[in-house]
């Protein structure tokens, strides 16, 4: 962003939030309604599916539904969707698998929620516990999606590049499971999912590391054509079992041109793009408007070159690196101070921009990640153009806090 459009930016958020007490929160919808038209020209027609745990405010994953190229919410957790049912929602798949006993009881009991709810699961016990939580007389099957493994395992699997989620890897794996899911008759198998973590949530151009960025652009171009190969298997033999199957699941943000591209995936997930978070600008096919930021108050002036702001220890989940910090963004030329970082109650930040701070100004930050800045937020305030144009709960401030 040039110098010229990150104050006229900064200008326009600072006439947005007059009169509001920061720490705040705010969404561009603008922005925000870009970075989902976007997503829509990268998936190529097929459907998306919102990832709930990138935006978790009802209002705008309400918003982005009523969008033609969205379909369906992808949740982190069965209490998250069962309370999203409740609300109305259709089409829930639950990303991760679960072993809450209390809410599988709750799942076996509500007609609206067997019809709308989808489970992951990847291994027999699953099934077992989906089962012994099962009503005496179940008044629909639970609905189950199959999690196959996408890492990259090459050099005879001595090599492993990938999130460490399911164990089902090989075609065989997958059929076998679905087939004991097709034996019992509480149980209906209808999706597959297969995310490629290495791909969808990996930037392959980092900044000021251009033999990192090739060597990962490498990488993932060899991943995704062995798991292209991989995934139709996959399918194809749980086709053979269960041939009614409703979707296959795969993807994410980064990953959604390549995604969609292959003939077995019906539908991609995305969510954390449409925020925009600073993890999100290492991709050298793609790069989302900075959409959600929040801002911190200046309390002091240590001396020349530093301003502490009131906050900002809003640190990303994932293995601890300076990637998963918050970053000062407006005004530009501001940087953490990396002795102390984002603290709990305090954050220095450095540079000649810090001079021209005075105590009661703001300085907007933007999250590493998406979702998870609304757990430090009870709202959010929707803004457009130079205005705020509505203010909108986030889960926490709905009282729900479920990871």
């Amino acid at each position: 962003m040039k110098d010229s459009e990150a104050e006229a930016l900064r200008a326009r958020l600072d006439r947005a939030a007059t009169g509001l007490d920061a720490p705040l929160a705010v969404v561009d919808l603008d922005a925000f309604d870009a970075n989902a038209a976007d997503l829509e020209r990268r998936a190529a027609g097929k459907p998306i599916r919102v990832a709930s745990k990138s935006v978790r405010c009802r209002a705008l994953l309400e918003r982005v539904l009523q969008r033609d190229g969205f379909s369906g919410v992808m949740a982190f957790t069965l209490p998250e969707a069962l309370w999203l049912t409740g609300h109305g929602y259709e089409d829930v798949l639950v990303a991760y698998p679960t072993a809450d006993g209390g809410a599988l009881q709750r799942l076996a009991g509500d007609p609206r929620a067997l019809a709308q709810v989808t489970l992951m699961v990847d291994d027999r016990a699953h099934l077992e516990l989906i089962e012994a939580a099962g009503a005496p007389d179940p008044p629909a099957p639970v609905r189950v999606c199959l999690d196959l493994d996408t890492s990259w395992q090459p050099v005879g699997g001595r090599v492993r590049i990938g999130a460490r989620r399911s164990p089902l890897r090989t075609p065989e794996q997958a059929a076998d499971l679905a087939a004991d899911i097709v034996a019992r008759p509480g149980l209906e198998l209808v999706g597959v999912m297969a995310y490629e973590a290495q791909i969808a949530g990996v930037g392959d151009r980092p900044p000021g590391k251009r033999l990192m960025g090739r060597a990962l652009q490498e990488m993932q171009r060899r991943s995704g054509a062995e798991l292209e190969e991989r995934r139709a298997a996959a399918v194809a033999a749980v086709r053979g079992v269960a041939p009614e199957l409703a979707f296959v699941n795969g993807g994410g943000t980064g990953s959604v041109e390549r995604t969609v591209a292959e003939p077995a995936v019906t539908e991609v997930a995305a969510g954390s793009g449409l925020y925009g978070p600073t993890l999100f600008d290492a991709y050298a096919s793609f790069r989302p408007q900075p959409a959600a930021l929040f801002a911190l108050p200046v309390v002091r002036r240590p001396g020349p070159g530093v301003a502490t702001l009131l906050g900002g220890g809003y640190h990303a989940s994932g293995a601890a690196g300076t990637d998963r910090l918050p970053k000062p963004f407006l005004p530009a030329g501001l940087k953490l101070d990396p002795r102390e970082g984002a603290g709990e109650v305090q954050t220095p930040v450095l540079g000649a921009a810090a001079d021209r701070l005075q105590i009661g100004d703001r300085v907007w930050l933007r999250h590493a990640k998406a979702g998870e800045l609304c757990e430090h937020f009870d709202r959010v305030h929707l803004v457009q153009g130079a205005a705020v144009v509505d203010r909108a709960s986030t889960y926490r401030g709905e009282g729900q806090t479920f990871l």
